[in-house]
């Protein structure tokens, strides 16, 4: 078990007297705690001691999740000074402890450092443009998260939620099993895993996580959570450490449907300092509209379709308990009055265009596919070493490391603590101009829209006249991320097993996908799901303290 660290404890220790009579916090949706905020039965402070208490009960004792990679020194104060203000229209999170993962940037005592052992003590020079969003709403920043290191884009094969600073995430719903290279049998998801872990077992009242491809859906999926991976362009990437500018974003990861559109009101904002933001399209508030008759005449794509099955790549290959959530959902929607349109993705839209990828031969000494080739997107290799380069010379401070070259460097230097699985695709990364002047980088670039947007998930919304599109898990991530469209995931239900071995029960969701700026409709129709079917259980094991 990983011992918190002397500030931690300090923090910890702080929290143990949490007042009796504060809120159950296992499964209580952030939407009910600012209510209990607005009325005074609760304030802050004691909200805050809450959930600290929880982190000492369950992240640092207990099951030892490890989702909570650092603890906020001023969290108390900034909950002290928020007791005597409520919830409101123009500050709706005053006084509700969040999360951040750790590549987001805070310009306070807190470091931020990818998980990184190369970044550890690196702070930042300011606070992202959306932790200034979530203070301004009177949001308490509880702490870092944990997550995969760098976003799980350091290695190939990299156990989803290890980061060499901050140890392994455990998923709640089987903590206890783990292979024989103590990696987790059940993932807990990844990069965003330990934002979502934490919101699983009651740590705070929400989380942000980030997501290139899959980073907020598969550990969503995985822990019971709803997320929104936006439109790339919604939620300003000014502050984040980035994999690749092309399809990075932020988002929320919530309990509830309506928690996740009260956050995203917050955090979707034009910021100068990420021009892509200027073309956003939003509603005034996210939260409208949620009813359980949004579902009522939608149409839904569901890409399967059992004459074709070697085109059936989302649910051709399912197994068969997952089959039958998806069926079972699928059946949900249906009742709620939408019409399933059963037809398969265009080929070209899931295979990819050609020079899409590239070949990176796998070193990673804990992988079964040692020795073998792998093939990254051409797009992360080459982006992120221009991005990585960016973020280390305009927003890192208290460090020596300046650039991917650094971090290479000194990994191989601390091999034995940095380097568990690697760093194959850092030096991959490397080896680039880090100016994108390529034209391997600019034809894949071209390709990544042409098969994903163009020929994939356009094409395939406007033959068939679709509303959204339902992808089982985070089966989708890879289409909507190229194409920077966004997703919306909710809990649809459990299964079990995992690579063949025998595993307690653990979360599946589905993903209601669609075009640019369609956030609200996704989440309205996420919304309607979600209350006829009521599939959210919080992981066993983890009771109100």
């Amino acid at each position: 078990m990983k011992k918190p660290s002397r500030r931690d404890a300090g923090i910890i220790a702080a929290a143990v007297s949490a007042e009796p009579g504060t809120p159950k916090l296992d499964n209580a949706s952030m939407s009910d705690i600012a209510q209990a905020l607005a009325t005074g039965q609760i304030d802050a402070t004691a909200l805050t001691k809450s959930y600290l208490a929880r982190i000492a009960a369950y992240d640092r004792g207990g099951p030892a999740l490890n989702a909570v990679r650092a603890l906020n020194p001023d969290a108390l104060a900034i909950a002290g000074k928020l007791d005597g203000t409520r919830p409101s229209a123009q500050r709706p999170l005053a006084g509700i402890p969040i999360l951040v993962k750790d590549n987001i940037a805070t310009g306070d005592k807190q470091p931020t450092t990818a998980g990184s052992l190369a970044l550890e003590g690196a702070h930042a020079r300011d606070d992202a443009t959306i932790v200034k969003l979530l203070r301004d709403a009177g949001a308490v920043v509880l702490g870092k998260a944990n997550l995969t290191e760098f976003s799980n884009m350091l290695a190939i094969d990299m156990s989803h939620g290890y980061s060499s600073l901050g140890g392994q995430v455990k998923n709640p719903y089987a903590p206890t099993l783990v292979d024989d290279d103590a990696i987790p049998v059940v993932s807990p998801g990844g990069s965003s895993a330990g934002s979502a872990v934490a919101v699983a077992a009651g740590l705070c009242a929400a989380a942000v996580g980030t997501e290139t491809s899959g980073s907020l859906l598969f550990p969503a999926s995985q822990n019971g959570l709803v997320t929104v991976k936006p439109t790339v362009g919604l939620v300003s990437r000014a502050g984040i450490v980035p994999i690749a500018h092309s399809q990075d974003t932020a988002g929320p990861m919530t309990r509830t449907v309506r928690d996740a559109a009260m956050l995203l009101n917050v955090l979707a904002a034009r910021d100068p300092l990420d021009p892509v933001t200027e073309r956003q399209r939003r509603p005034a508030d996210y939260t409208a509209g949620l009813t359980r008759d949004a579902m009522k005449g939608a149409r839904i794509g569901v890409p399967s379709d059992h004459a074709d099955p070697l085109n059936d790549c989302y649910y051709g290959k399912l197994p068969p308990r997952s089959a039958k959530v998806m069926a079972e959902a699928i059946a949900v929607l249906q009742d709620l009055g939408a019409v399933i349109v059963r037809a398969n993705m265009p080929t070209l839209g899931w295979i990819g265009g050609p020079g899409t990828t590239m070949a990176v031969l796998n070193r990673n000494p804990l992988s079964r596919h040692k020795g073998t080739v792998a093939r990254p997107p051409v797009v992360f290799i080459y982006e992120l070493k221009r991005d990585l380069d960016l973020y280390l010379r305009d927003w890192a401070t208290n460090t020596e490391i300046r650039s991917i070259a650094d971090i290479v460097a000194f990994n191989a230097a601390h091999a034995e603590r940095a380097l568990r699985f690697g760093q194959d695709h850092f030096l991959a990364a490397n080896m680039t101009r880090g100016d994108l002047s390529e034209r391997e980088y600019k034809s894949a670039r071209a390709m990544d829209l042409l098969s994903a947007k163009t020929r994939g998930m356009d094409a395939y919304m406007n033959r068939h006249k679709l509303d959204a599109v339902l992808f089982p898990g985070a089966a989708g991530c890879g289409i909507t991320a190229k194409a920077g469209y966004p997703s919306v995931m909710v809990p649809a239900g459990f299964i079990s097993g995992s690579d063949g071995k025998d595993t307690p029960d653990y979360p599946l969701g589905i993903t209601f996908a669609g075009r640019a700026w369609s956030e609200h409709k996704l989440l309205r129709l996420a919304h309607a799901y979600e209350q006829a079917s009521n599939m959210r259980k919080p992981p066993p094991g983890l009771a109100a303290l």
